[in-house]
C-alpha cells in the first residue's frame, strides 16, 4: 500500500464508514422531515435496469440468492399460507422459490412497472398477480394480508417505520413479516475507495453509495412497529469482480445505483480511475479480482394476537438456570 493511501485511509476510515449510518438512523427517528433518497430516481433506475432484459437477468445473481434466504425463512413457518404479498418484487425473485406446498398465491408488488413485468411470460407453479406498488404508501387494508415478505427492497425507502407499521397494520392477526435488506457495512470497500479518491482528487466527499441501517437499528424499528417475537440476524456475501468498473456495472444493471438526493450526477473520469486503483491496492484479492460484500439483515416480526405467545413473569420459573448449565 503507498503511503498516501495509508496516510488517507488512517485519516478517514472511522468518517467514512460511520456516516452513513448516522445519516440512515436519523433518518429513520424522524422520516417526514428528512429524506434520504430520490424515489423518482430510483423508479427510473429500476425501470432503465430491467428494459435491458436479458443484461438484467444476468445479474439477478445477488437478488436471487437472497430471495432464496427469504423464501427458506417462510418455507421454516409450518403454515401453509393462501396468499403471500412480496412487497418490492422487482423481477421476480421470491417467485423462484416458492412453490404451492407454501402457498397458494403470490402477489408481487413494485414501484417499476418494467420491472414487474419483465418476466410476466413466464409460468410459476404458484398463482401470480403483480401490482404497481410504492412501498412508502400500501394500498392493503387492515387485517388482510396472511403473510407479507420484502426482499432487498426496504433500504430504499425513506419512511422505514412508517412502511413497517403499514405492514403490520396490513396484516391479520398472528400474520407474520420476512424481510431482508442492506445493512450499513454493504459496499464499504466501494465507499471507502470512491470517498478517499475524492478527498485526493476533489479535497472533499459526497455520498456516491447509498447509507444503509443497521441490526440494531432494525431490531428497534420491528419493535416500534408494533411487531412482537421479532427475529433479526445478519449475513454476508462477498462476490469478486475483475475491477470496480465491472461491480459498478452489475450494480448499475440491477437498477441498484446511488439515489441519495444529495448526490452528484457526475463522477469525474480522473476520480473513478484513482478510486479503482484505491480498490484494488487497499482490498484487492491476490489474484487480482477485487471482493465486494454485501451485508444482509434478515428480520421476522409477528402481528400479535389472543394466541401470541408472552413472555413469563419476572421470578416465575421453577428450574436454576445455573443447575442446567
Amino acid at each position: 500500500m503507498s503511503t498516501l493511501c495509508q496516510r488517507l485511509f488512517s485519516q478517514h476510515k472511522q468518517f467514512i464508514l460511520s456516516s452513513s449510518r448516522r445519516q440512515c438512523y436519523y433518518s429513520s427517528i424522524s422520516p417526514s422531515a428528512f429524506q434520504i433518497f430520490d424515489r423518482q430516481a430510483k423508479r427510473k433506475q429500476k425501470d432503465r435496469a430491467a428494459s435491458n432484459i436479458e443484461q438484467s437477468r444476468v445479474v439477478d445473481y445477488l437478488k436471487d440468492e437472497v430471495a432464496a434466504r427469504v423464501s427458506d425463512r417462510l418455507l421454516d413457518i409450518k403454515r401453509e399460507f393462501g396468499t403471500v404479498v412480496d412487497l418490492g418484487s422487482g423481477c421476480g425473485h421470491i417467485i423462484k422459490h416458492v412453490d404451492s406446498d407454501m402457498l397458494n398465491k403470490l402477489v408481487m408488488c413494485d414501484m417499476s412497472e418494467k420491472s414487474l413485468y419483465r418476466d410476466a411470460d413466464k409460468d410459476y407453479e404458484v398463482e401470480v398477480e403483480r401490482k404497481v406498488v410504492d412501498e412508502e404508501y400500501l394500498p392493503f387494508e387492515e387485517n388482510s394480508l396472511e403473510a407479507v415478505v420484502s426482499s432487498l427492497s426496504l433500504n430504499w425507502v425513506n419512511d422505514l417505520p412508517g412502511t413497517l407499521i403499514q405492514i403490520r397494520q396490513s396484516l391479520k392477526p398472528d400474520g407474520v413479516f420476512i424481510g431482508a435488506m442492506f445493512g450499513g457495512d454493504t459496499l464499504f470497500e466501494l465507499r471507502t475507495s470512491l470517498q478517499l479518491a475524492e478527498v485526493e482528487r476533489e479535497s472533499g466527499i459526497s455520498p456516491r453509495v447509498s447509507p444503509m441501517t443497521d441490526s440494531s437499528d432494525v431490531s428497534r424499528l420491528l419493535s416500534r412497529a408494533g411487531f412482537t417475537l421479532t427475529t433479526v440476524d445478519i449475513d454476508e456475501i462477498q462476490v469478486s469482480y475483475p475491477s470496480a468498473f465491472e461491480l459498478m456495472e452489475d450494480l448499475r444493471a440491477m437498477g441498484e445505483s446511488n439515489a441519495v438526493l444529495s448526490r452528484r450526477s457526475l463522477l469525474k473520469r480522473d476520480t473513478l480511475l484513482a478510486a479503482a486503483s484505491i480498490y484494488k491496492e487497499l482490498h484487492g484479492n491476490e489474484d487480482g479480482t477485487i471482493p465486494a460484500t454485501f451485508q444482509i439483515i434478515y428480520m421476522i416480526g409477528w402481528k400479535p394476537s389472543e394466541t401470541t405467545p408472552l413472555p413469563k413473569k419476572r421470578g416465575s420459573a421453577n428450574a436454576s438456570l445455573k443447575d442446567v448449565l
